[in-house]
């Protein structure tokens, strides 16, 4: 990609804070124009489009090449913002604190089994999507699922398969056990990216539409709607005006959390690498890959404090804002999320879109039919799904935007997808080997 417009993370930023703020400015608006857009289009939907058009036409990029002279030699220089890195690494887990300090533990396990139902019903349609995918275009296409040894297309799908069911740890397992040619895996990070993120834009394109999704699917969303009646009624009991106190405290209670979630997610994840160097098969330590990633025991931690937390008094900072401003660190990373969405790649690779966006409607019919039975609403789908294919870094968004209560059960289902992947993504890798052969 050749260096957009602005390069400039902080006026990258600003860019992205001005997005968010239209949307919400707009979406607030009473009467005329805005109004009646904002009924077919969801605010948080524009917030997620709006900066895929900025990288789109060009004006932002989340990575990028120049050309630079360096010892009388042109050399090429590969630049990445930072905004995403810092969005994930440091607001997304503080938002899940501030959410998750006044959450009611026993009512969310009161959810049922449905949100467990449909998360593997999501893994077992990543599972059967691949190969079907890769046996459909077999018929039109044979060239595009073919090739052979380290280049062949079955090995660099495998890769899509684990970041779909656990996310990049475990995308990594799989390119290690089938040593697909690293000269190639670009493009699949590629397809991973631009099918991922369109799912994700349909996704809470449909939370805009829940009510209309929920009648239809005829959910049952009375444990839902007492969840959040619960969360809702303790707010209004403890609300107040927050003094720059409380707001000091909240940020203390956030961020040293985030702080220890680092130093102790990064002291875990070299204890585990050891461990898991020291597994005689190879299968079984690559199951366990996801162990040694630093984000995973970030994530962990972070909300096993967070719910420790709320068995204290500090869960009474929910009145002075917790969860908005938790709302808050959300948005700004979906809008660094939808920077790294370029539209015009959509057409850069077709063959291997077409087999991404073939797995991603089957996973997603099977949620569908199984959400029909077992009349689960479609919160249950949106996050059961978004876990598996877009991990802890974005199952909580897509939760989010229906509560802030409901955070925490996207953070638990995605830590639930680390620890199936890699199994998920071998059967998934088999099956697509032997439609290919």
């Amino acid at each position: 990609m050749s260096a957009p417009v602005f390069t400039n993370d902080t006026v990258v930023f600003g860019l992205l804070m001005l997005s968010l703020g239209f949307v919400f400015y707009t979406e607030s608006l009473k009467g005329g124009f805005w109004e009646k857009f904002y009924k077919f289009i969801p605010g948080l939907f524009m917030a997620y489009m709006i900066p895929a058009l900025l990288t789109t036409l060009g004006l932002i990029a989340p990575e990028w090449d120049t050309t630079e002279i360096k010892n009388g030699a042109e050399v090429l220089v590969h630049h990445k913002t930072s905004l995403y890195y810092v969005s994930s690494r440091y607001l997304l887990p503080a938002a899940l604190v501030l959410m998750t300090l006044s959450i009611d533990l026993k009512a969310v396990f009161n959810l049922g089994p449905k949100a467990l139902i449909m998360f593997f019903t999501g893994t077992v349609g990543i599972i059967l999507g691949g190969p079907v995918a890769v046996y459909l275009i077999s018929l039109v296409s044979p060239e595009t699922v073919g090739g052979a040894g380290p280049d062949a297309v079955w090995r660099g799908l495998s890769t899509l398969a684990g970041s779909w069911i656990g996310g990049g740890a475990n995308q990594t397992a799989m390119l290690e056990i089938y040593g697909y040619n690293q000269k190639l895996y670009g493009g699949m990070v590629f397809v991973d990216i631009v099918v991922a993120n369109l799912w994700m834009a349909v996704l809470l394109f449909g939370i805009g539409r829940s009510k209309k999704i929920d009648n239809w699917l005829n959910s049952d969303l009375s444990a839902i709607e007492a969840l959040k009646k619960k969360v809702t009624t303790f707010s209004k009991k403890v609300e107040r005006n927050p003094s720059l106190t409380d707001l000091i405290i909240l940020a203390t209670i956030a961020f040293s959390t985030v702080g220890f979630a680092h130093f102790a997610g990064g002291y875990l994840s070299e204890v585990f690498k050891s461990f898991v160097k020291g597994i005689d098969s190879e299968t079984t330590r690559n199951m366990f890959t996801f162990l040694q990633s630093e984000f995973f025991w970030m994530i962990s931690i972070s909300t096993i404090i967070a719910i420790t937390l709320s068995f204290t008094p500090a869960r009474n900072y929910e009145g002075a804002g917790a969860s908005k401003f938790g709302s808050v660190f959300i948005y700004i990373l979906v809008v660094t999320i939808g920077m790294k969405m370029d539209l015009t790649l959509i057409f850069a690779n077709k063959g291997l879109i077409v087999i991404g966006l073939v797995w991603m409607s089957v996973h997603a019919l099977l949620l569908i039919i199984v959400a029909k039975l077992i009349k689960a609403p479609y919160f249950f789908l949106a996050v059961g799904s978004q876990a598996n294919v877009g991990g802890a870094a974005s199952a909580p968004i897509v939760a989010a935007a229906f509560h802030p209560s409901l955070a925490t059960v996207g953070v638990i289902l995605a830590v639930l997808g680390y620890a199936v992947g890699t199994l998920g993504a071998i059967i998934t890798t088999l099956l697509m080997q032997m439609v290919s052969t």
